[in-house]
Order: structure tokens, then C-alpha cells, then sequence
């Protein structure tokens, strides 16, 4: 399957897929598996960062999940997942859930709730802001099970201190990070009740999207790929975005809808 409409997009099995003023909303919907990822998930996933990259209407995307218990649990242990029996030919299955692994360099945002655990790291290690509600707990479960913890903790080192993505690493089941100690490393940008989770995210992707999106697109992808290099190369790399994609912005403002003032402060 790939995605060439927004009319297709309710062909989606394993999420909901809305497209309305510029706001992609995904919503998993495997709220019985604790919206964990599965084969077709993984398809589907590929086929949505496709979509939303080579959509102009797409300027920003909202990731959040259904259900009471879980934002997502990672890879569904009963179904598995597909790695390919050549071992030359194995990848990294969380790869087809990652935006910019995609080269899709629209802003992600994660509204988070309940459990976040394992594999729901691969959404969250790309997202470009994660917010919670009060309820929210992380995890990884990998080594409690026997498993080498790496792939997750790694793309998680590049976004919080070290000493917590091993203290997340090694203890496995026996503790889980709270929304508010995520809020306080930085892990998550900001913390709100459960009934007010979605709205928050909406409303900061609307604000988002309101904004001149060569602009937005292209500040996503310099910074994202100044992680890549050292400082020097970072800066040198980012001027031909500036170069590119400020005459497209600067032609995409309204003026007049542009504050004069700052009137949020968080």
C-alpha cells in the first residue's frame, strides 16, 4: 500500500488518520494490545511519513493513542515482528516508525498518556515535542526479559542525560520514570491533565501549522542533522537551509497575522 490521498488514508487498519487545517493526526488504534506495533503497523507507518513528507497540506503531525491503559507498549510480543532471515538483510524494525529515519522532516508532536514503554520509544526518540499527562509512565522493559536494551536507549541517549537513559536501560521492569520527573530532564516539554492532553496538542500544532511551513520544515531538518556533526560543521551545514528556504517562508507569511508580542508563557 502507499498513500497518495487524503481519501486513503481511512484505508488505515492500526491508526485513525485525519488530515484537517494542516494538522496530520494520527491516533493509534490497537487500544486491546495496548497499541502495540505490529507488521502492519509498521507498513502503515512507512506509507503515513511518505504521505506527510510529499503532502504540502501536511505542516505539521499530531501522534497520540487511544484507550485508557497505553500510549504504546512497544512491539506486540504475541504477533512479533518480521527481521529477515539473511542476516545481511536485517534492519532495525522501529525504523519504518521513525519520521526523519524517513526523511520526513515534518514537526512530530507525541501527546502522551498511561504507558510508553520499549518500542514507543522509536516514535518519541523523533519526536520534535512530547507533552503528557499526569499519568504518564516510561519504561523499557528489554533487559527484565533477557534482552540486550539497545536501539531504543541509543535514539534516547541523543535527547536526555545519559545517566537516566541507564538507569531506564538496566532497570528494566522494576522502575518506571513518572511524567513529572520526564518533565523535569527535559524528556517531555510539558505536563497536563488527562482530559486536557489532546486539546494541548492540538493547539500547539495548530499554532504550528499557522506559521510559514518552508520555514518551520527547514528548521526541523538543521537542527535534527546538527546532532549528526560537531559544531562547526552544524553551523556550515545550516546556512544553505537558511539560504533555501527563506525566500519560501518570507513569501508564505501573512504580516498580519504575525504578534507583536509574546502572550504564552509556559
Amino acid at each position: 500500500m502507499s498513500l497518495t490521498s487524503v481519501k486513503e488514508l481511512k484505508s488505515l487498519t492500526t491508526v485513525i488518520a485525519e488530515l484537517a487545517d494542516h494538522v496530520l493526526t494520527i491516533t493509534l488504534n490497537r487500544p486491546d494490545r495496548m497499541n502495540s506495533f505490529t507488521n502492519t503497523m509498521r507498513d502503515e507507518f512507512r506509507d503515513l511519513w511518505s504521505f506527510a513528507d510529499l503532502t504540502d497540506d501536511v505542516h505539521v503531525i499530531v501522534l497520540r493513542a487511544n484507550g485508557d491503559r497505553a500510549f504504546s507498549t512497544g512491539m506486540d510480543v504475541k504477533e512479533g515482528t518480521y527481521l529477515a532471515d539473511n542476516p545481511f538483510s536485517k534492519r532495525d524494525p522501529g525504523v519504518d516508525l521513525s519520521p526523519k529515519h524517513n526523511g520526513c522532516w515534518k514537526p512530530l508532536i507525541c501527546a502522551v498518556h498511561g504507558l510508553a514503554a520499549g518500542g514507543a520509544l522509536y516514535w518519541l526518540n523523533e519526536a520534535d515535542l512530547i507533552i503528557a499527562s499526569d499519568d504518564a509512565q516510561f519504561f523499557d522493559p528489554h533487559v527484565s526479559y533477557g534482552l540486550v536494551a539497545a536501539l531504543e536507549p541509543i535514539g534516547l541517549a541523543h535527547r536526555i542525560p545519559l545517566g537516566e537513559v541507564l538507569r531506564m536501560a538496566l532497570l528494566g521492569l522494576d522502575e518506571r520514570m513518572s511524567a513529572e520527573r520526564a518533565l523535569q530532564i527535559g524528556f517531555v516539554s510539558e505536563v497536563v491533565s488527562r482530559d486536557q492532553l489532546w486539546d494541548r496538542a492540538a493547539l500547539l500544532a495548530e499554532k504550528i501549522a499557522a506559521k510559514p511551513p518552508a520555514a518551520i520544515q527547514g528548521t526541523v531538518r538543521a537542527i535534527w542533522e546538527s546532532k549528526d556533526v560537531g559544531r562547526t560543521h552544524a553551523l556550515a551545514t545550516a546556512l544553505p537551509y537558511t539560504m533555501i528556504g527563506n525566500p519560501i517562508g518570507k513569501a508564505q507569511i501573512d504580516r498580519s497575522q504575525v504578534p507583536t508580542r509574546s502572550y504564552e508563557v509556559r
